[in-house]
């Protein structure tokens, strides 16, 4: 163990003596992002780091195969934190995110966070470290006497509301002293454009930190709405007629500490790197909506006329744009991908946005002129004329691009890859073969 991680480890069993934490929770993500967990006691620490802590693999979705099942979670000491609701009569629990390895000790090609970690490494052998600012967007939903949720939601407040229309501040005043207890740094917190929804951002970070940051907001939403008596959802398009939610993408690549997307003296000081990240994901997004926008339900929100972008285009400050490019420059110059949403798996969006770009940067790719016009006011015509090509409509379609394309195979490695593609086809099928209340509604007294 290094020394760095040695120093890393007494804090930890400082904090866990101070704080009298009885149990930590070995966490790590299956193939869709799902939170999973393993708790141990705490006299199991050194186990732990170690990566002795065994599993059932086969009982996880997209992992191991029956006779191959056992794996083991190495626990990464930089994610340990107390989880401040659960402290209670002077004691309390804690966590630690772990990454998947083999019984040899190799890491486990089917472990998402693992897919992460390949992509950042390749980044690093050309001198290029990844910063990612996720915004996660959610609705707080009203539940039943057994605590389902139900599809009313909480208020019908507006964007930026405050109270008394704004019935979630409370709800995001707690979520924000519970992750501030847990490390990290919040800028913003307010009411979203539908009703019942709401976003809380918190600070940029390195590609893998970003990750699990964005793995442990969803599970402390979820959990601190559930306290409130309410059901938070992250799923991209839960009510007809309103706005979704998306996870906006705001990344920059850094070479030598300095940011690589900036260049004062270039046009929109925009570096030559930085328009051939953009041309990169220009010519891949359609290849890797499939991971950005996993559900059926991803693709309701990808339509016009509800702010998300569903148009291959990029602009300076154009919304409707699928990439966009916000206004700070020097160190805070980033590209913003607007399509991905809250359900997808960040270890996975994260590799492949980045992987992208990359592509983009590795072939000198140059991008088509940027849209300043509002897309969604434009004719089909003006749009085919302008060049402006559509994200795919379903996720059948989105599938099968992933499929055709070469970057979804190369970034997420053989197991994933087919273990992904398996999972969405029997997702679609399961949803193209299953009968909705629409069709009942429209055809059943009819015919």
């Amino acid at each position: 163990m290094s020394v760095l991680n040695e120093t890393k480890l007494q804090e930890i069993k400082e904090i866990i003596e101070t704080k009298n934490v009885e149990l930590l929770h070995m966490q790590f993500v299956d193939l869709e992002g799902t939170l999973k967990n393993v708790t141990i006691t705490a006299e199991q620490l050194e186990d732990a780091v170690e990566g002795k802590i065994m599993f059932d693999g086969s009982s996880i979705t997209g992992f191991s195969p029956i006779n191959k099942s056992d794996l083991y979670l190495q626990p990464d000491l930089n994610t340990f934190a107390v989880l401040p609701w659960s402290v209670e009569d002077g004691y309390s629990e804690a966590r630690f995110l772990c990454s998947v390895k083999n019984p040899d000790g190799t890491l486990f090609e089917g472990d998402t966070r693992n897919v992460l970690k390949n992509t950042v490494a390749k980044a690093a052998e050309q001198g290029y470290t990844i910063s990612v600012g996720p915004e996660l967007e959610f609705f707080l939903f009203q539940t039943d006497e057994d605590g389902r949720p139900l599809l009313k939601t909480h208020d019908v407040a507006g964007y930026f509301e405050p109270s008394p229309h704004d019935l979630g501040e409370k709800v995001r005043l707690q979520i924000y002293r519970a992750l501030k207890a847990m490390g990290f740094t919040i800028e913003a917190s307010h009411h979203e454009v539908a009703e019942g929804q709401h976003e809380i951002n918190f600070k940029y970070a390195d590609a893998l930190t970003a990750a699990d940051n964005s793995t442990t907001y969803k599970w402390v939403v979820k959990t601190i709405a559930k306290q409130f008596g309410l059901h938070a959802s992250f799923m991209p398009k839960p009510v007809f007629g309103i706005n979704g939610s998306g996870m906006h993408v705001n990344m920059s690549f850094f070479k030598d500490g300095q940011n690589a997307f900036f260049d004062e003296t270039a046009p929109l000081q925009l570096s030559e790197t930085a328009t051939q990240f953009i041309a990169g994901l220009l010519e891949n997004v359609k290849n890797f909506a499939a991971v950005t926008n996993p559900l059926v339900n991803s693709y309701k929100r990808l339509v016009p006329g509800y702010e998300a972008p569903c148009y291959v285009a990029w602009s300076a400050s154009n919304r409707s744009a699928l990439i966009r490019i916000p206004a700070k420059r020097g160190l805070a110059t980033r590209v913003e991908l607007r399509c991905p949403d809250p359900s997808a798996n960040p270890y996975l969006t994260f590799a492949v946005i980045a992987a992208a770009g990359l592509d983009g940067v590795n072939r000198g790719l140059t991008p088509v002129a940027s849209v300043n016009e509002d897309i969604f006011h434009m004719s089909n015509e003006e749009r085919a004329e302008r060049g402006i090509d559509n994200l795919p409509g379903s996720l059948e379609l989105a599938v099968e691009a992933l499929e055709e394309g070469t970057i979804g195979r190369e970034v997420l490695g053989e197991h994933v890859f087919g273990e992904y593609v398996a999972l969405k086809k029997a997702e679609w099928d399961s949803y193209r073969t299953s009968i909705s209340s629409w069709e009942v509604e429209n055809y059943q007294a009819k015919f």
